[in-house]
């Protein structure tokens, strides 16, 4: 997801870079959207690794 999210920066920038503001704009929306959702899912991934990375204590 968060290639994704490098890619639309990518062509946003050059869509920028070539002077067409409102595609430009679009695809750095969107790379802003993909890359929120990664660091979402990021969170959840790492409170989960640690809720059940511990076994029980004998």
């Amino acid at each position: 997801m968060l290639s994704w999210a490098l890619v639309f920066l990518v062509i946003a920038l050059i869509a920028a870079f070539l002077g067409f503001g409102g595609l430009a704009g679009a695809a750095a929306g969107i790379a802003k959207i993909l890359f929120f959702v990664f660091l979402v899912l990021l969170v959840i991934s790492l409170i989960m690794h640690v809720v059940k990375g511990r076994g029980p204590s004998v």
